[in-house]
């Protein structure tokens, strides 16, 4: 089924269109109704294009028929929407996905030797582009956790003098780089550690056309830590990468920003508050409601004070 069944835009219409104008689109990943439903009403109220990001196991959680049937009923403006398979760790998955109406995948072949990602990268893109479908691919790894389908012990920066011959060799349409952020809540020790703009800015030197994407940029938001902690969570020592970091690398060409840990954190600590202030409460509608609005303004705030994609449509 193609994407253009559910008026999806492909990720490389709206990512060159941000690059053209100084602004990252935001790619939030979702899980459910609720976390969907979120993202499409912040997106709605601020003018945003998004880009919806689902992972292998996101996919595998959600049912690919269940997934695509809460696509086919989405109210917003879909010309807008990107729906994006996030690490894809295979051609197999990728291909997958794009057969199932994505409009854009990832090929995540950072862990693996640089030919054999130039190889697995070249031939997903060649099956996507048959189809109109965007590709992004990644050099450089990411440390963290975020779940069992995207996590890492290490990490390593990429190398700027190998990005122009990567690009060219895989012909993607955008690229994933690894400046210093890394997955999950914990990316950094200290809030002063600093991302490494003097790489980001000799790629977007090197490849100044291409669509620069980072991974692993949630800003963690300290009032959910402390939200989540008071009602009876346990998250220590959690620190995310400064809207000021992020705001200076969309200024160097990044022009797709992943979020999803800020989501899960908004998520849980209406969870937590709801339940926590009235033990009587057993209606699932009645917590996932406050959930839900509560990553839709965690959303809004990405959107308008760090993306700058509001009221680009």
């Amino acid at each position: 089924m193609h994407y253009s069944e559910f008026l999806l835009s492909n990720t490389k219409t709206l990512l060159k269109r941000a690059l053209r104008n100084g602004y990252a689109v935001p790619a939030f990943n979702f899980y459910n109704m609720e976390t969907l439903s979120a993202i499409l009403t912040a997106a709605e109220i601020t003018k945003s294009p998004v880009i919806l990001a689902v992972s292998e196991s996101a996919l595998k959680y959600m049912d690919e028929d269940i997934l695509m049937g809460m696509i086919r009923g989405a109210k917003y403006k879909k010309n807008q929407i990107a729906l994006h398979l996030d690490h894809g760790h295979s051609f197999e998955s990728c291909k997958r996905a794009i057969d199932m109406g994505f409009s854009s995948v990832m090929f995540d072949g950072s862990a693996l030797p640089l030919n054999e990602n130039i190889k697995i990268s070249r031939r997903v893109t060649d099956y996507a582009h048959k189809f109109d479908v965007s590709v992004e691919t990644e050099l450089g790894v990411l440390a963290g956790f975020e779940d069992k389908n995207t996590h890492s012990n290490k990490n390593s920066y990429t190398n700027p003098d190998i990005v122009k011959d990567f690009v060219k060799q895989t012909g993607t349409d955008s690229l994933a780089i690894a400046i210093g952020t890394s997955h999950g809540a914990y990316k950094r020790k200290d809030k002063n550690e600093s991302l490494r703009f003097d790489i980001l800015k000799q790629i977007a030197e090197n490849i100044p056309n291409t669509p620069l994407v980072l991974h692993g940029a949630s800003s963690i938001p300290q009032k959910y830590i402390k939200s989540i902690n008071k009602f009876g969570g346990d998250i220590k020592n959690a620190y995310g990468i400064s809207p000021v970091q992020i705001r200076k690398a969309i200024a160097l060409h990044i022009t797709k920003v992943n979020v999803d840990s800020d989501s899960r954190l908004a998520f849980t600590a209406a969870v937590r508050e709801t339940l926590s202030k009235d033990k009587k409460v057993f209606d699932p509608r009645e917590y996932l409601k406050a959930a839900q609005n509560e990553m839709t303004k965690n959303c809004i705030d990405e959107i308008q004070n760090i993306m700058g994609s509001g009221y680009k449509i």
